[in-house]
């Protein structure tokens, strides 16, 4: 949350059954209202609230679709509708979006950055005035990478270059806010992203070296979940098939692999 000219400005509202009473009676008790809500991108997890909150929602134009329609929401993070109950997010009630905006606009005192590569329209909002970036799913806590085994992205090099303009900002002594771990700065926030890059890229190795013999995308979500000691659980490998969806492309489209068929769609090294 952020305040601007005496109103608060709310950051990714959330989801929850009692998130937004919860919200509510902190911002009365700094004698506020809630004059606007800025989201980060429109995952259900970040967007679930807004309707139950009496402001207008702002969000980049590339999110637009996904936050207003729940279906949209379940193709990006499953591929298609997905059963009921099997996302961890599931979320079946549209979310009105009042307004859009691009990177590099302001809004309420904060710039939106560009920070794509976990979504398409995925934006930070940088508070120059209190040196701090709110970094949403631009990169991940420990935990969070340990306990999935695979940073959630649709695009493994534009999620990349996220972590490497956050490096910049975290040098620069920016706090960095996300949403899933803990605020970090300095050499805490270095650290952290770096983790997140060594992720991707031993993930990315890992993929090329079980790709000697030919693999279909499920199985090899599946063997890089057990290399890093993650439970398999069909909500989770569902989760991670998006991620090595998004690898294997970046893989194919260097030609570092192939497609091939054999009892199925399969990818191999070349």
């Amino acid at each position: 949350m952020r305040i601007f000219d005496g109103k608060a400005v709310l950051i990714d509202p959330g989801h929850g059954s009692r998130r937004h009473k919860d919200l509510l009676r902190e911002v009365r008790k700094l004698g506020l209202t809630i004059w606007a809500q800025l989201a980060t991108h429109g995952h259900a997890d970040h967007v679930a609230l807004a309707p139950r909150i009496d402001a207008p929602l702002y969000i980049h134009r590339f999110e637009f679709s996904i936050a207003e329609s729940p279906l949209t929401r379940e193709v990006l993070t499953f591929g298609s509708k997905a059963p009921n109950g099997f996302l961890a997010f599931q979320f079946p009630e549209e979310v009105k979006v009042h307004g859009l905006f691009e990177w590099g606009d302001e809004l309420f005192g904060l710039e939106a950055l560009r920070l794509d590569g976990h979504s398409p329209g995925m934006t930070g909002f940088k508070d120059e005035a209190n040196g701090v970036i709110y970094a949403g799913d631009s990169f991940f806590g420990e935990r969070l990478i340990k306990s999935v085994g695979v940073p959630y992205f649709v695009e493994v090099d534009l999620f990349r270059e996220a972590l490497g303009r956050l490096t910049d900002y975290a040098k620069a002594g920016y706090l960095l806010i996300l949403s899933h771990g803990k605020p970090v700065i300095g050499n805490e926030a270095i650290e952290l992203l770096e983790l997140n890059l060594q992720r991707v890229d031993g993930v990315e190795n890992l993929a090329l070296e079980l790709l000697k013999k030919p693999m279909g995308i499920d199985e090899l979500a599946f063997r890089v979940m057990k290399h890093y000691g993650v439970e398999v659980t069909p909500q989770r490998l569902a989760l991670n098939l998006v991620p090595i969806r998004a690898l294997i492309a970046g893989l194919y489209n260097k030609n570092l692999i192939e497609a091939v068929v054999e009892e199925g769609l399969k990818m191999e090294n070349c």
